[in-house]
């Protein structure tokens, strides 16, 4: 069972690490396409392409592990409403809020992956008995980040605001790489 447990974090780090890739890629492909002024529709094409790229190459060469993935996150179905209700909005109400206040989006979008990660890694620990430290670490940073994008949107870039959400997104882009790394080096139990 505790190498089950270990081959689970194990997939979750690279999982997260596949999720740190794909934010930094498509976000340096996304203000390379705001330089130099191209269509908006390629937005679209460079987001869902990367991640359709990185994660259809995770799950290729994972396949077998998905199982596994499935297992982790089955824990959640055994919550009570309310828990999974609270869980959901700490992921959903700040991508929601996104629609009322668009000018804060890089900042509500830190907050959703923090609040999301967070929320789950307490729930995961009470209710389901697992210590799933990586997802703890990305919450975390994440939230610790928003002072530092904030500050980097209100003063250092105030006038490059492509730049501001650049580095907004390579702020998540560092708390999974965190978080997965934590995951794949760490040696204790979950």
């Amino acid at each position: 069972m505790e190498f089950i447990q270990y081959e689970i974090r194990r997939i979750f780090g690279f999982l997260f690490i596949c999720v740190a890739a794909a934010v930094t890629i498509a976000s340096v492909l996304s203000e390379i396409l705001f330089l130099n002024h191209l269509s908006n529709y390629l937005y679209g094409v460079i987001w869902i392409g990367t991640f359709g790229m990185i994660f259809g190459f995770y799950f290729m060469h994972f396949k077998q592990k998905i199982p596994l993935i499935r297992n982790r996150m089955k824990n959640s179905l055994s919550w009570s409403v309310h828990v999974k209700i609270i869980n959901g909005s700490c992921w959903a109400l700040p991508f929601l809020l996104i629609g009322i206040f668009p000018q804060y989006f890089q900042y509500l979008i830190l907050l959703g992956i923090g609040l999301g990660n967070f929320s789950t890694y307490v729930f995961m620990k009470i209710f389901s008995h697992q210590n799933n430290k990586e997802q703890l670490l990305v919450g975390l940073i994440s939230l610790l980040t928003i002072p530092i994008a904030i500050e980097i949107d209100t003063s250092l870039f105030v006038s490059h605001q492509d730049i501001a959400v650049l580095l907004s997104r390579i702020l998540i882009s560092i708390s999974y790489a965190i978080g997965g790394t934590y995951a794949l080096f760490s040696k204790t139990k979950i």
